[in-house]
């Protein structure tokens, strides 16, 4: 029955010392000040803080015979763009056309420069139609971006993209002026200078096209829905297994409840800690089977596509288990305190090194090391995989699920290792200045 008496109540409340109130003012300051850090820091400057940065380079070129001598462009595009990027902030990789595309479709990298098989026999038909009457077309860059990536990171690659190819068509173009003009002076010939139309188009002789692989599908948010589905069920398991706790613990008497102005009670219920835990964890369980199904339907209703529905099911009840599980344990181990812990890893330090709208490459490294071990990247690249990458192991789904089943294990351990060695050493859930029984 509801207790609503004053028994609860001490008869001489003790008055609230400074320390007690200025506590949780100088907690939310710390707490305040560790989030201004983590969530400025990697958002106010990307561009200095790029590194690694994957973008790969397909050189298709065959090379042709120009002036009697074997000339290859694509091999010189290919050395002006490693000196045109920075080695410290863009990781050019130079790959086969087929292995780029592969990459690609796991999000590896986020771009791909292709020179084409005919690149250099252009330019040198190029360089003869620039002095000869007749209609020539510049021969063909392509940059393409990988949009499943994320615009943010799609955004950068195009611009480092675009300015390294820009020098490379200015050196491109140097070289092809001085090579034509070199060819027309030792032919003898009496029009041994070229004209300024002539110059123009030799020294700006490249076309670059950007182009996306694989486009996006409408209702994908530019790439964001990934990342706000991931951080969902995130948020779902951490502020589930909260709500669980708290009302649990109401109801078996362990903590008071506040409806409005009535206050209820109950009496504390004789169970030990263990079982208190399993059944918390029986309740995330099934709220998380239950959300994940309801968060899908939401979803595709809103019209976002879901390609692969029942891995991103089942992925989501497994990311809701595993969260909702090791926070519910954290608060059985540790108590309220298990409150700021939860929000510490799960949130302040997870969102900023999640890599969903600013890349990994483009934040502070120490973001690296943390996107390494915290849940967010982990549930970002999963949820990734199976909405942009048709569910693929390999852009991320594996890790997602193996680092999502290593939190459940962790959560389970220490749930059930700290609960059990309190029942073992009698450490009832009461007041600490309630007498133990004889």
């Amino acid at each position: 029955m509801a207790s609503t008496d004053s028994a609860e109540v001490p008869a001489n409340p003790r008055r609230l010392s400074p320390v007690r109130w200025t506590f949780p003012i100088i907690v939310m300051t710390l707490l305040s000040a560790l989030l201004s850090v983590m969530y400025l820091d990697y958002v106010i400057d990307p561009e200095k803080n790029l590194h690694d940065f994957p973008i790969a380079l397909v050189n298709q070129d065959v090379g042709d015979t120009i002036g009697g001598k074997q000339v290859n462009f694509g091999d010189q595009v290919q050395d002006g763009l490693r000196k045109a990027v920075p080695a410290d902030k863009i990781d050019l990789r130079v790959l086969g056309l087929n292995e780029a595309q592969l990459q690609m479709q796991t999000g590896k990298v986020y771009a791909t420069v292709i020179i084409p098989s005919d690149f250099t026999k252009r330019l040198g038909i190029l360089g003869v139609g620039s002095v000869v009457p007749g209609d020539i077309e510049r021969p063909i860059i392509t940059l393409q971006t990988n949009p499943r990536t994320g615009a943010f990171a799609t955004s950068i690659a195009q611009r480092f993209g675009n300015e390294a190819l820009t020098q490379v068509d200015t050196t491109v173009g140097k070289q092809l002026t001085e090579q034509v003009q070199a060819q027309l002076t030792s032919g003898g010939g009496t029009a041994t200078q070229l004209s300024g139309a002539t110059r123009i188009v030799l020294a700006h002789p490249l076309n670059i096209v950007t182009d996306q692989f694989r486009p996006l599908p409408g209702g994908s948010g530019q790439g964001l829905t990934a990342f706000f589905y991931g951080l969902l069920l995130l948020m779902v398991g951490m502020v589930g297994a909260m709500v669980v706790h708290q009302l649990i613990d109401s109801s078996l008497g362990f903590l008071p409840t506040e409806w409005g102005p009535w206050y209820v009670h109950y009496p504390r219920a004789s169970i030990s800690r263990v079982r208190t835990l399993l059944i918390k964890w029986a309740a995330v369980a099934v709220m998380a089977v239950v959300v994940s199904a309801v968060m899908m339907g939401i979803g595709k209703m809103l019209g976002m596509p879901i390609d692969q529905p029942l891995t991103l099911f089942l992925y989501g009840a497994l990311v809701i288990i595993a969260t909702g599980f090791t926070c519910t344990s954290v608060l059985a181990a540790i108590g309220s305190s298990g409150l700021i812990v939860n929000m510490i890893v799960f949130i302040i330090l997870g969102l900023p090194s999640s890599g969903g709208s600013v890349p990994i490459e483009a934040t502070p490294k120490y973001f690296g090391w943390l996107a390494s071990f915290e849940p967010m990247h982990q549930v970002f690249l999963g949820t990734r995989a199976i909405l942009y990458f048709n569910g693929s192991g390999d852009a991320g789904l594996a890790r997602g699920c193996w680092m999502a089943a290593l939190g459940l294990a962790i959560g389970l351990v220490l749930g059930l290792v700290i609960t059990r060695y309190y029942d073992h050493k009698g450490l009832e859930r009461k007041p600490v200045n309630q007498t133990q029984p004889a």
